[in-house]
This record gives structure tokens, C-alpha cells and sequence, in this order.
């Protein structure tokens, strides 16, 4: 990616900013039809040394679905929940932040995944003094990620694959690669939030073993 940013510090600047680069863009929804909605969460907090981070979460080994991979905080919504009630659960269920709605700063598109679902993306902001705290049904591990990492020259990559003739995202963060539909959220926040382009994700491919 070309103009990346340097390390972004997490202050009140950067927090308004990007609420108003969410707000000021005409969201793009899905029709749920038969799909099972979701909401997920990219997590803005303090990397630690003053620059913006977002949280990423280990999924542990035993879990049935997408064991040992990462992603963020994220899970279905309940019979009549809405979507910021579905993330303010989630935060609290697996990485322990009882939050208020106001730490929701806007949402992203919809991204409707290959095994079912109907993934609606929020973007919130964690208070300075957050402590998180991995339940270990749902979380193996909490890693903050500095925004910058996420706009390295290269990064994310975009490859082809024979079963489809959407590109496949995947970010390679953490030692590993990191793909659809985590890396597509991520991708878009950054577009959106970070550079200020009106980037569309909904084309962009899973890895054929997501598509279960």
C-alpha cells in the first residue's frame, strides 16, 4: 500500500477522526435471507506505548468451529439482540470489557461469509485504563495489534486460487497468515478509518477452508 501511515497514536484525534470518517459514508448492508447474523468488532486500544492497536483473539484449540485460529471479537446475535448489543456482549464474553454503547464509533459493510453468515462490523474504541482478560472457553490468547502493522509495503496480500475467481485476502500478521473473513474487516477499517478511501470488501474471497 502506498501513503501508509507511521505509528498512529491512540488519543482523543485519532478517536474522532475515524468516527467521522464512519459516519459520513453510506453503509452497505446485505439482506439476511436465510444467513445467520453476526456481529464482530474491530477494537481500537493503546498498544501499550501510546499508539493505536487493534485486539485479535486466539481461538483455542478445543472449540468445534475454527479451532487455533485468530480473529476478532466476535459471535452471533441472539433471538432479538441487536447488533452493538451482540459486540458489547462478545467484548464482555471473551476478552472482559464491560462496555457501554458509546465506545461504538460507527460500523463497516456487511460481509456475508461463505459458511452462512451475515457478518455486521463495528468499530469501537476501549478506555484508556483497559485491562482485558481472555475467557478461556473462547480465548486462547489476546494480541494487540499497532494499526501501522496493518499498512506495511505488501500488506495485505491479495493471491488467486483455482475455485474462485474472487481475489482471497490474507494479512500475514503474528507468524501466521490471517484470512477472510477477519483479514476483509481489518482491510476495509483501515481503507475507511485510516486512509480515508471508500474501499468495498464484499468481492474479496475466503481461503476454500473457511467455506465450511
Amino acid at each position: 500500500m502506498t501513503g501508509a501511515p507511521t505509528r498512529l497514536a491512540f488519543d482523543a484525534a485519532l478517536r474522532e477522526r475515524i468516527a467521522q470518517r464512519l459516519t459520513r459514508r453510506t453503509r452497505r448492508r446485505a439482506a439476511a435471507q436465510s444467513l445467520k447474523r453476526a456481529a464482530v468488532t474491530v477494537l481500537l486500544t493503546d498498544d501499550g506505548e501510546g499508539m493505536a492497536a487493534l485486539v485479535l483473539t486466539l481461538r483455542p484449540e478445543h472449540m468445534k468451529n475454527h479451532a487455533s485460529q485468530y480473529a476478532l471479537p466476535a459471535g452471533r446475535l441472539d433471538p432479538g439482540e441487536s447488533e452493538v448489543a451482540a459486540a458489547l456482549r462478545e467484548m464482555r464474553e471473551e476478552v472482559g470489557l464491560d462496555l457501554t454503547p458509546e465506545v461504538i464509533l460507527g460500523a463497516l459493510d456487511d460481509y456475508t461469509t461463505r459458511s452462512g453468515y451475515l457478518i455486521t462490523p463495528l468499530v469501537a474504541w476501549a478506555p484508556a485504563d483497559a485491562r482485558f482478560t481472555p475467557n478461556p472457553d473462547e480465548v486462547a490468547a489476546i494480541y494487540r495489534v499497532p494499526l501501522a502493522e496493518l499498512a506495511l509495503p505488501g500488506s495485505p496480500e491479495f493471491i488467486t486460487i483455482p475455485q474462485s475467481e474472487r481475489p482471497v485476502i490474507r494479512y500475514p500478521l503474528l507468524g501466521t497468515l490471517i484470512h477472510a473473513p477477519t483479514a476483509a474487516v481489518m482491510y476495509q477499517f483501515m481503507e475507511i478509518a485510516i486512509h480515508g478511501r471508500d474501499t468495498r470488501v464484499d468481492h474479496l474471497e475466503q481461503p476454500v477452508f473457511a467455506w465450511v
